[in-house]
This record gives C-alpha cells, structure tokens and sequence, in this order.
C-alpha cells in the first residue's frame, strides 16, 4: 500500500534543517487569523462576572510577583543586582508601570490565547515595552524562519512589525502552529449559557416585571368584534411596564401560564454550576469566590491556586523572557519570579529533626534557611546531648541579660528572612549551640520562648 514512499526516503543517517516549515508556512498564509473572534474574546470580559473575576484575580495576582535576573557564577546562580531588563520592566513606558505591563499580558493570554510585547529604542537595546492588543496582531509565517514578522492593524490601516520587534507569548494550541488557545475558548459553552440565563432573569424582572407567560382562552363562540376588543383591553391593562391587574368584559375568559418559574428551571443551582466550570477552566477554586467557604478551605483554595494556576503562568513569561528578551544584553542570564509556592512547613520540620543528629547546625542553618554559619554551630544536636551540662558561673547576671537579648532578636525577626545572626559573647558554646540546634525547628513565639525559658532556669 506504501510502496510509492519508499522511493521518497533516502536512507539519511544525518541531521538536516527543518523539512516542514516551509509546509507550515504556507498551509497558514490562507488562514489569515479571524481577529473579530478575537475581539469577541476580550470583549466577554467586561460581560461575563466569572470571566471578569477568574483573569483578574490571576493577572492582578500575577502583576504582584517579582521578577529578578540571574548569572551563574562558578556553578552559582547569584542574582544580578538592578539588571537592565529589570529597570525596564520597572518602567516599561511613559505610561505604564510594570504592574500594568503584567497584568494586560496576563489577561490577554487567559482571553484569547496570546499576548504581544513591542520593543521600541534606539540601537542594539530595548528601551521602551508595549503591549498590543491581540485583535491587531497577526502572525506572518515564514518558510524558513518560521516567523517573518507581524502586522498590527488598526481601522484598515496596516503597520509591518519585524520579528525582532516583537515578543509574542502564547498558550499551547493542539490545532494551530502560530496562534495559543485562550481558556476562554474552552469555557465558551459554559460562558454563553450563563450569559443567556442571566438575560432571561433580567427580562423576566424588567421587561416582564416578573410576569409569567400565559395564554388568554376565549369561547368559542365569541365574536371577531368582540374578539378584538379584548385583546385590545388585555394589552392596555396587562402589557404595559407596570404590573397591573386586568379587568376584562367578556365571559368565561380564562389564563394559562406556560412559563416555567426560577424555582421549576433551577435556576440558582443553574448559575453556580456555570460559575464552577468557568472558574475550574481558568484554574480558580471556587473556595477563592464562595461566600460558604471556611477559613481552612479558602487556604487550600489559595494554596492550590498558586502552585497549579499562577506560579505555571509565570513560567511559562519568565521563559519566554529569558529567550527573547534577556539576549538584547546577554546570554547565560535567567529571568525567573519569585517561587510563591508554597512550603508545607510541618514536614519542612519533621525533615529537620531527622536532619539534626546526623547534621551540625551551620549544615541545618545553610540548607533550610540559607543562613551564614555561626562560631558554636559546627556541633551537631547527638554532641550537644552527651556533652556535660556546664556549671554556671557565680556572676551570671551578664548570661541571663544576653539571653533575653538574644530572645528578643530572635521574637523581632519572627517570619522574617533575615541572615544576620545574633552575636553571642556571655553564653557558653554548648547553651549557644543547643539554643540554635532548637530555634530552628521553632516556628511560633510561644516555642522560641520556651526555648530561652529551658536555659535560663539553669541560671536562676
């Protein structure tokens, strides 16, 4: 059945350029994108509640998180102090801030798909970022780069970008090789039934005044000139803006309703359904937006939003900036946000105190808290227990008030990353060590003060 195809292989045991670009290319210079849909997209958010609360929460959410650059230095990534790339994104420009810049690249990306940065200056550099609108943009395939350029279209009129010019960050698209599909798409069903009962509910309360649909039966044997006169009579009193009760001439005239009722259609539990897929889809809990969640649930909501939902999205712009944005003044550097997951801090514990007789405590400081090493640390927890306790001097005011100095050091900086260790003088080196082996597993005043009072009672 194949046997015309073998003839098209030629046995090749080397690597080679690209094959299909140039398929590629041609097979979408047709498919001119359809930027009215795109449009449509955009334009749903300023209809649809959920829509509106899902992308804001994740653009807003998303502008919030640092970003900083990075250099390996002898095997080290060391971050780069006030880089240029940060400046730039700190002032993208005249008219925006970096905020802006973030949360409109975002949001553009969960409503339709991609999200387009221009880079304006002078020379081999960036000095200027702006951010255009989706709607405008399209893709120029190219047979042998892949992209040629971009056209940005506005009121018919056409702008040619270059390729360099331009930044282009997208989601994935199982159908399209130039173009992300937006979460929006995938909501579209959920997205429009629950624009059309949330219209049916307005009508019913305002044009219809909440009056149900019915059918007016007439006898038989009624007159058209009677016939007429009624219906005249039941629109002047029952049709107009305002509830009214009709009075009517005529005998055994008689009303049907044929509508079915907020109750009969459930309709609230309609809504919330509509609300779960559409905020499931763009990764939102719904513990995030619901008035019946408790305070546990909304922080599993939170947490499960940030690691499966915003810390991916920031990602995916961190390493499109690092490929395409950091080059324009080095290569080797990383762009990379803020890791924003968060740690379970009960095995983050349990981990230490299984650490702590194998490790010394500048190892458990280095690892778990990034903290510099300390004089007394290079013993480890099993040394400190089968070390005599040391007997107190007879003076040992000057112990006890650096104690409480060291306790207070230590309750100020409570949550806080702080890597300036407390600089012991008065205690002794087996109190000093056995005092940091504890505080680092303390994670609340009440355990850090309970470690001060252990010690001070030997010297009272």
């Amino acid at each position: 059945m194949f046997n015309w195809l073998r003839n098209r292989f030629t046995g090749r045991r080397t690597l080679r350029p690209v094959p299909h670009l140039r398929l590629m290319a041609q097979h979408a210079t047709p498919a001119y994108p359809d930027l009215s849909q795109t449009a449509a997209q955009a334009g749903v958010y300023t209809q649809s509640p959920w829509v509106y609360v899902a992308v804001s929460r994740i653009a807003e959410s998303a502008a919030l998180v640092p970003l900083h650059v990075y250099r390996t230095v002898e095997g080290k990534r060391v971050r780069a102090d006030d880089h240029p790339l940060e400046q730039l994104l700190d002032h993208p420009n005249p008219h925006m801030s970096r905020f802006d810049l973030i949360e409109q690249t975002v949001g553009t990306l969960e409503l339709t798909g991609n999200a387009y940065w221009f880079l304006a200056g002078e020379g081999g550099t960036p000095t200027e970022i702006w951010p255009l609108r989706p709607d405008r943009v399209a893709v120029v395939p190219d047979g042998n780069s892949y992209v040629r350029g971009y056209v940005y279209t506005v009121d018919g009129m056409e702008m040619p970008l270059e390729a360099v010019e331009v930044i282009h960050f997208r989601r994935w698209h199982p159908l399209n090789d130039y173009y992300g599909l937006s979460a929006l798409q995938a909501a579209s069903n959920a997205v429009h039934t629950d624009k059309a009962m949330a219209t049916w509910n307005r009508n019913t309360f305002g044009t219809d005044n909440g009056v149900p649909a019915g059918i007016v039966t007439l006898p038989d044997t009624i007159t058209d000139a009677d016939y007429e006169r009624i219906k005249r009579e039941w629109k002047a009193s029952y049709g107009g803006t305002q509830r009214r009760t009709a009075f009517l001439r005529g005998s055994s005239v008689t009303w049907q309703s044929i509508a079915h009722s907020q109750t009969d259609l459930d309709y609230q539990r309609g809504r919330e359904a509509n609300r779960d897929e559409i905020l499931n889809i763009f990764g939102v809990p719904v513990g995030m937006v619901s008035d019946n969640t408790t305070e546990a649930n909304a922080k599993v909501a939170e947490r499960t939003f940030i690691e499966r939902t915003l810390y991916p999205k920031l990602v995916r712009l961190q390493a499109v900036m690092t490929a395409e944005l950091l080059p324009f003044w080095e290569r080797g550097a990383v762009a990379a946000f803020d890791d924003i997951r968060p740690t379970d801090r009960r095995m983050q514990i349990d981990e230490m105190q299984a650490a702590l007789p194998v490790m010394s405590v500048n190892e458990v400081r280095a690892r778990y808290y990034s903290l510099p090493p300390v004089r007394w640390g290079e013993v480890s927890t099993e040394a400190i227990k089968s070390a005599p306790v040391p007997v107190p001097a007879d003076d040992h005011s000057a112990v006890l008030d650096e104690l409480r100095a060291w306790e207070k050091f230590t309750l100020r900086r409570l949550g806080r990353e702080d890597v300036r260790p407390f600089t012991v003088e008065q205690v002794p080196d087996a109190d000093a060590v056995e005092i940091s082996a504890r505080l680092v597993t303390a994670d609340d005043a009440d355990a850090i003060k309970a470690v001060f009072r252990a010690v001070r009672e030997r010297y009272t």
